[in-house]
């Protein structure tokens, strides 16, 4: 009898858990990807442009752009953007204000922060293409209806 109020209680905190989750501030995100070639003019001097992103090969040089919204109806406070890189990504990480993940989201920092375990149970320095996330803290108390953008370059493997 007991197992059966347990999971009667376990249920409706499920049903729960949604609205709870749906009063809070809601940030939304679209990402714009781009692929900057470099070309050379009439006059022999080279130029940088940014074309679609629709293929990609090894060796490409990617800007990726994130605009983010406040879509809620209260100011956005201590929220952070997240964005997972798809696999064969590798980010610059130089940006000062992003902040990496090695380990699928779990521990924060920058690069120069992180370490992985070996698999003789040493550890080592993280590297670029250990980045599994990256993040960037938003500006304190953003209204409702503000938005920005971010951006990161990235090379494809």
């Amino acid at each position: 009898m007991k197992a059966a109020t347990l999971s009667w209680i376990i249920a409706l905190s499920g049903l729960a858990a949604p609205h709870a989750a749906s009063a809070q501030p809601s940030v939304e995100l679209d990402t714009q990807m781009f692929v900057e070639r470099v070309t050379t003019d009439v006059n022999g001097r080279s130029r940088r442009i940014l074309a679609s992103a629709d293929k990609v090969a090894p060796g490409d040089q990617l800007i990726v752009i994130v605009h983010w919204r406040n879509a809620g109806n209260a100011p956005l406070r201590d929220q952070a953007v997240v964005r997972s890189l798809p696999r064969g990504m590798q980010i610059d990480p130089t940006d000062p204000t992003m902040q990496v993940s090695v380990d699928g989201g779990a521990h924060w920092g920058r690069m120069d922060q992180l370490w992985l375990p070996t698999p003789l149970g040493g550890t080592r320095r993280a590297v670029a293409a250990d980045v599994t996330h990256i993040r960037w803290s938003l500006p304190q108390a953003v209204p409702p209806g503000h938005a920005g953008r971010l951006s990161y370059r990235a090379t494809m493997r």
